[in-house]
């Protein structure tokens, strides 16, 4: 990152920036910004290699075939159907390196990749003169234009054209040889985790059940959150002593799934979108899953009270619906620094928006702009409060007053300590009534 960010022990830092820490309080024993986006790699026959893509849900239904290969309706697209059942933003990344672009002696892929060799250019007569080309995929016309010789020839979305090429017609003729090189490599994963270090996402998904790589991702999510100061939450499959408010690991696996496509692990992709796309005030616990996948649920209630526990969040059946029972992280040490309140996926999204909005406001507004100086920090006084006034219309948090918020000059010229008391609102999870018969 340019800016410095992160928590804090002293006021020692040598980088600009936010340094936030959240901690509970002792016990006796700006804007508000949206939500939605999903930073996920994925292993795929087509698609750009070694950059990340940003691809709202709406493009994703429109131009899935361009961007994928793939209908949007195709078993190919069921991971991402997933993801953007409650995502906004995708930022996708394609695992597949050293991948080979099919190709013939008319035009070559635009992406190396098998589904490249289901891509075919056929050449016909134009009553007017010259040529039309196609270029199909699956047979099916995605391109057409007409030119009177091959230097006219225009790319497209899916191949492009070798403009010293003879044209003469033809019925068709298949792109060969595209090749899908490595996908689900610790390399290709790290890789990932190092080009998406510079995006702003709120859920990080974590897609393989290999320990290796979900350690990878933890220890990542880990140095981002307390190092480096960005706030998300990151999204793995049964995950081992993670312990961490910033990282949720599911325990179900998914039932009857073609392993030529998606894994067991792949309920990863619908939760991912869900955490995403979940308001700042919302609680997963007890929501609906409206994905496609068939979930495994057969659990007891002692499997369940022991994953709830383990910090696992676990899928039950209520009636003919599927359901998240309790929106949970893997946080199980309790610190005075990280009371149970941390175990709470709403609480944490709180904190996380907090994070991540005051320091916008910080760096966007006040760092290298404003005086610090009485008026300075009272305007920045002002900008927090009204940025708190806006949690609590919203239910986000509660029981809010000014002075709650104290702003002040930090030990040096150039710093400013802001303390701060919040109290998140959380949903009703447990009933204890008692009924008394007269």
């Amino acid at each position: 990152m340019a800016l410095g960010g992160g928590t804090f022990t002293t006021q020692n830092k040598i980088l600009p920036g936010a340094y936030i820490n959240f901690t509970s309080a002792t016990r006796a024993s700006a804007t508000l910004s949206d939500r939605g986006i999903v930073a996920m790699p994925f292993v795929s026959d087509w698609g750009k290699e070694n950059e990340v893509i940003t691809v709202t849900a709406q493009e994703f239904m429109k131009n899935s075939i361009a961007l994928f290969g793939y209908d949007y309706t195709h078993p190919q697209m069921q991971m991402f159907r997933e993801i953007f059942k409650h995502a906004k933003i995708l930022l996708g990344y394609r695992l597949n390196s050293g991948a080979e672009k099919a190709k013939n002696d008319i035009a070559t892929a635009v992406y190396g990749g098998t589904r490249g060799n289901a891509l075919s250019i056929v050449v016909e007569n134009d009553v007017d003169g010259g040529y039309i080309v196609k270029t199909l995929l699956d047979n099916i016309e995605q391109h057409k234009q007409i030119v009177l010789t091959a230097e006219e020839l225009q790319n497209n979305d899916f191949v492009v054209f070798n403009k010293q090429a003879e044209l003469q017609p033809t019925a068709n003729m298949p792109l060969t040889g595209g090749t899908d090189g490595q996908g689900r490599t610790g390399e290709n994963y790290q890789k990932f985790l190092d080009k998406i270090e510079k995006y702003s996402f709120h859920a990080l998904g974590c897609n393989t059940d290999e320990k290796t790589i979900i350690d990878l991702f933890v220890a990542f999510t880990i140095r981002m959150r307390e190092q480096q100061g960005v706030k998300f939450q990151t999204i793995v499959y049964r995950a081992e002593n993670a312990d961490n408010e910033g990282v949720i690991s599911v325990e179900n696996k998914l039932l009857n799934v073609d392993e030529n496509l998606f894994g067991e692990f792949s309920l990863v992709y619908w939760l991912t979108g869900a955490v995403a796309g979940c308001e700042v005030q919302k609680s997963l616990t007890n929501m609906v899953y409206d994905g496609e996948y068939d979930i495994d649920t057969d659990y007891t209630q002692m499997q369940i009270e022991n994953a709830v526990e383990k910090g696992k969040l676990i899928f039950h059946n209520v009636g003919d619906d599927v359901r998240v029972l309790k929106d949970i992280n893997t946080l199980v040490t309790v610190t005075p620094q990280k009371s149970e309140h941390f175990k709470s996926n709403q609480i944490v999204r709180v904190l996380d928006q907090i994070g991540n909005d005051i320091a916008t406001l910080f760096y966007s507004k006040y760092l290298g702009k404003v005086q610090n100086n009485y008026a300075g920090r009272i305007a920045f006084w002002n900008d927090i409060v009204d940025y708190y006034n806006q949690l609590q219309r919203i239910e986000a948090i509660t029981d809010f007053i000014s002075d709650d918020v104290i702003v002040e000059q930090g030990e040096n010229k150039d710093s400013v300590v802001v303390v701060t008391n919040v109290a998140p609102v959380q949903a009703m999870e447990k009933l204890y009534m008692t009924v008394i018969v007269k």
